[in-house]
């Protein structure tokens, strides 16, 4: 089996009230200098099979269909060896 995984994030110009929290939390907790933070998601899918391109293809459609709001994220997909 391979495992791919599918990284979701907010477009830039998308405002992340979540990620602004925990910028703000990060010097109070004592880790000071980061500059920002985006929160996202991560999907580990484990393939039965060979993932060639017609599986990453469906891959990609799935995510851009089901894991991701395309409208205000992105999404990356990569085979994990």
């Amino acid at each position: 089996m391979a495992r791919v995984v599918v990284d979701v994030m907010l477009k830039p110009e998308i405002l992340d009230p979540q990620g602004q929290a925990v910028q703000r939390a990060l010097p109070r907790l004592g880790f000071d200098g980061i500059a920002d933070v985006r929160q996202g998601k991560r999907f580990e899918l484990e393939v039965e099979g060979p993932v060639d391109d017609t599986a990453l293809a469906r891959i990609h459609e799935m995510a851009g269909t089901f894991l991701a709001n395309t409208v205000i994220e992105d999404f990356t997909v990569k085979v994990e060896s």
